[in-house]
């Protein structure tokens, strides 16, 4: 009973009086008026107040029935008229439980006035703020913060994303990192890098990353991805870094969040070929994502202690001089995180493991019921993750972005009218594309005008822009390169004053070498010249058996 758990210590001890008294009598079945006379005289009672707790205690037999009630109206009572309750309704429904939130004096000044026109005496800000308060709390904060906040706040994590081994489930995800860099040129600031980083759920532990300066792409995602499944003794040998870093191997299933480069042809082409199951963390559950989540966190809360860094937000900030104690290079952030990563953050002891991510990973390789994939041709991995679009090969050669492309193997795979075949391309590097041949290889295509330079993607977008923007002509090749040259020479004249001059600079000459290092090293080059050989849709050729794009590698036990 509520009375029951408020009571005093003195309310119990007219309980139990009223017990003593009432007790002989409950199993009286008739109480005869002098006995009656003589209980109410003891207890102090009118005759309907007796009778009425001799029935409670005939219903419960315990001196809880027995004890006194409160005076007043009962909690939760309302006294006001209907037409006021009805105002008060309306005004809630229509009024307070909007995205706009207003408050309850706003409420209350609106029920105010709706009050005076109707000639009704308008209610308290007490009475008002009693039915605010009743309303069930998950609707009212999905009608005023929206179903996303309500579903944070009270809905319950009914699932979350686990796995069994190592590389059963790897998480990836994209974040700004939170420190100011310098170019390489003058060492002035440009700005804050992105982090694609993946994180093997089993083991926690981070088998790749990519830093880059450009925002999240398809091309980002398949960086990081090459750096993470393939082996990393070059790599960090490249950098000057001897610590092993024994996480590589191609996953099982790959998990992301919705955002647009997560579902581009190219990221699906490449883990269809790799046999990787892409799975997407449900709409509005950012709980599937919480391992990824956290580990961004966990290394962002280490690069607060950078000079240069921006903090979390303003207020951490205060009055720090990001940019004045900025100095570090996008190479030596990048040699700074892979210190990071195979240092403190995977030898240090996991808080949800109970032991270092690295140990971890040694058992949960040993877990695993396959045998370890690599990439058939390491080459090819990264390859097989660009961009690609069909284009028909023609007396021109291949044209692309308004750009003609030609190698004197090309009259081999003329196409015919309606015809289209499978052309590659790294938007970092606009110099040549990859002609997909019907085995499976893949030809190598320069410019059809070799003294044009190299460029990007985004320099030829900017550059069709301003050639639209004067009125001309924004399919003429030669128009696109000189605008591309032109704005090369603004930016350098201004790369030593601005700091966006510099970070268009810097990203042009970080993206023209990382795609220039993929292709000495990674891409392959046809340079066999191949037979005249028509396309035909009812041509039955020859071919050699099909081959797993991966192979399988002994684990280690």
């Amino acid at each position: 009973m509520q009375v029951a758990k408020t009571a005093s210590d003195a309310d119990w001890e007219e309980a139990r009086r009223r017990e003593m008294v009432i007790r002989p009598l409950a199993n009286c079945p008739r109480i005869s008026a002098e006995v009656a006379t003589e209980a109410m005289s003891k207890l102090g009672l009118q005759r309907s107040r007796f009778h009425e707790l001799l029935q409670r205690y005939r219903a419960a037999p315990c001196a809880a029935s027995l004890l006194p009630g409160k005076r007043g109206r009962t909690c939760g009572s309302r006294n006001l008229s209907a037409d006021v309750e009805q105002l008060i309704s309306r005004g809630i429904e229509e009024h307070y439980l909007t995205r706009e939130k207003p408050s309850v004096q706003a409420l209350r000044r609106w029920l105010d006035h709706e009050c005076r026109k109707s000639g009704i005496r308008p209610p308290s800000t007490k009475a008002i703020t009693a039915r605010v308060q009743a309303l069930p709390p998950v609707s009212t904060a999905r009608r005023r913060l929206g179903a996303k906040a309500a579903n944070d706040r009270w809905e319950p994590n009914r699932a979350a994303m686990e796995a069994g081994f190592a590389l059963e489930v790897v998480q990836s995800d994209h974040t700004l990192v939170d420190v100011i860099v310098v170019d390489d040129l003058y060492r002035k600031p440009i700005g804050r890098p992105w982090l694609t980083v993946m994180i093997d759920i089993a083991s926690r532990t981070i088998p790749g990353f990519h830093l880059d300066l450009l925002a999240p792409s398809a091309v980002s995602v398949g960086m990081c991805m090459r750096h993470a499944v393939l082996p990393k003794d070059d790599w960090l040998a490249e950098r000057g870094l001897a610590a092993p870093w024994p996480n590589y191997g191609l996953m099982d299933r790959l998990h992301l969040d919705n955002a647009r480069e997560h579902h581009s042809e190219a990221l699906r082409r490449g883990c269809r070929t790799y046999s990787i199951e892409l799975e997407y963390r449900p709409i509005k559950r950012p709980h599937f994502g919480g391992h990824i989540e956290r580990l961004i966190g966990t290394m962002m809360g280490a690069v607060h202690l950078l000079p240069g860094t921006t903090f979390s937000n303003v207020l951490e900030k205060g009055e720090y001089d990001a940019d004045g104690r900025a100095c570090m290079t996008m190479a030596e952030l990048e040699a700074w995180l892979t210190a990071q990563i195979i240092g403190p953050y995977h030898a240090e002891r996991h808080r949800s493991l109970g032991i270092p991510p690295s140990l971890a990973w040694d058992e949960a390789i040993a877990r695993r019921p396959e045998l370890m994939r690599l990439p058939l041709d390491p080459g090819c991995f990264l390859f097989d993750f660009l961009p690609c679009a069909s284009r028909a090969v023609t007396p021109n050669g291949i044209e692309l972005f308004n750009t003609h492309y030609w190698d004197d193997a090309l009259p081999c795979w003329y196409t015919r009218h309606g015809q289209r075949m499978a052309v590659r391309w790294d938007p970092r590097d606009l110099s040549r594309v990859w002609l997909e041949l019907p085995d499976g290889d893949h030809l190598e295509v320069p410019y059809r005008d070799l003294r044009r330079p190299a460029i990007t993607r985004w320099e030829q977008r900017q550059a069709v822009q301003a050639i639209r923007a004067k009125g001309l002509d924004a399919r003429n090749e030669a128009l696109i390169f000189a605008a591309v040259e032109t704005q090369r020479a603004i930016i350098s004249e201004a790369a030593h004053k601005t700091k966006a001059a510099r970070l268009a600079l810097q990203r042009t000459r970080k993206a023209l070498s990382d795609a220039h290092r993929a292709r000495e090293s990674v891409f392959p080059v046809s340079t066999e010249k191949k037979p005249q050989e028509p396309l035909l849709e009812d041509k039955v050729t020859l071919q050699e058996p099909a081959r797993l794009p991966f192979v399988v590698e002994e684990m280690r036990r």
